[in-house]
C-alpha cells in the first residue's frame, strides 16, 4: 500500500489553485475517520504556481482524477505537470455546459443572462446537472472508486472550481466510506467561502459586464448551495433506493471492494 505522506496541518496558501483542502478527518458513521493525506480535493491546477507545484508535489499524489471537459481546458489551459503523477481526465456534465454559455458569462451581456438565468433558473440549472450527474454518471464514477480502491491514493479530485463535478465525485466517495451525511454537507459548504469560488475570466471588461445585476445573476452558478447537494441525494434514494443499492448496482461497487476501499481511506482502530 501507498504511504500516507506527511502533511501541513493547516490548510496551505496556495496562490493559482483555488478550493484546495484535505478531506481527511471527516467522521463515519461507525466511528472512524477519513485519513489525512489520501483524499484531497480542488479546483482546476492550470493556473498553478512554481510554489504551488512544489507543494502539490510534495503530498505523494497517485492519481489526479481530472473532471473536466474539452471547453474547460480550452478556457482554463491543462493542468501543470507534476512529474510521477498519474491524470485521469474524467469529463462529467458541466453545470453550465457550452463553449456558447461560458462566452456569454464572460462578456457579460446583460440581455442574455437574464434571458438565461433570471427568476430561478440559474438554480433549477445547477439542480438539474447534479441531478443528472448522479442518473447518468455512473460509468465514471464507478471506475473512480475502483481506481481509488485499487491504487489510486493518495488521490486529488478537480473540475474547474472544485465544487460541483469534484463536489459531487467527493461526496459518492465519502458516502462509499459511510462518511455521516453531516459531514458530507459540511465538507461541501465549505466551497461557498469567498477565498474559494471560482474566478472568471473576463473578456469583456466594461462597467455592464461587471455589474452587480451581472454579478447576481451569476451567483447560483458559482455558489455551494445545499439544495444542490440535497437534489443530488434525493435523485439517488428516488433512483437506487439508498446509497447501498447505488453503490452495488448502479456503480457495480461491490461489498468487497467498498471495504477495500474503506481499508485504504480510514484510519485504522
Amino acid at each position: 500500500m501507498t504511504q500516507t505522506p506527511q502533511v501541513p496541518s493547516t490548510e496551505p496558501e496556495l496562490s493559482g489553485v483555488r478550493n484546495f483542502r484535505d478531506v481527511g478527518g471527516l467522521p463515519t458513521v461507525d466511528g472512524r475517520r477519513v485519513r489525512k493525506g489520501v483524499l484531497y480535493r480542488s479546483g482546476h491546477l492550470a493556473h498553478a504556481t512554481e510554489q504551488d507545484v512544489t507543494f502539490l508535489s510534495s503530498l505523494g499524489l497517485h492519481t489526479i482524477f481530472d473532471f473536466r471537459n474539452s471547453a474547460d481546458v480550452a478556457l482554463e489551459g491543462p493542468d501543470v505537470t507534476l512529474h510521477g503523477v498519474r491524470n485521469v481526465n474524467m469529463p462529467l456534465s458541466d453545470p453550465a455546459d457550452g463553449a456558447e454559455f461560458w462566452k456569454m458569462v464572460r462578456d457579460g451581456d446583460l440581455p442574455q443572462l437574464r434571458a438565461a438565468l433570471s427568476d430561478g433558473q440559474a438554480a433549477d440549472r445547477m439542480i438539474g446537472s447534479y441531478r443528472a450527474i448522479i442518473r447518468k454518471r455512473t460509468d465514471e464514477h464507478s471506475r473512480m472508486l475502483h481506481a481509488l480502491a485499487e491504487d489510486s491514493v493518495p488521490a486529488l479530485m478537480h473540475c474547474a472550481a472544485g465544487k460541483d463535478r469534484a463536489g459531487l465525485s467527493v461526496a459518492i466517495t465519502l458516502l462509499a466510506l459511510g462518511v455521516e451525511r453531516e459531514a458530507i454537507e459540511a465538507d461541501y459548504l465549505e466551497s461557498a467561502a469567498p477565498h474559494r469560488r471560482y474566478r472568471v475570466r473576463r473578456g469583456n471588461n466594461s462597467a455592464a459586464a461587471m455589474s452587480p445585476e451581472v454579478l447576481e445573476l451569476l451567483n447560483p452558478l458559482f455558489d455551494a448551495r445545499i439544495e444542490y447537494l440535497t437534489a443530488a441525494f434525493d435523485t439517488l434514494e428516488q433512483t437506487w433506493g439508498g446509497t447501498d443499492r447505488y453503490l452495488a448496482e448502479g456503480l457495480g461497487f461491490r461489498p468487497d471492494r467498498r471495504e477495500r476501499l474503506r481499508e485504504r481511506l480510514l484510519e485504522t482502530g
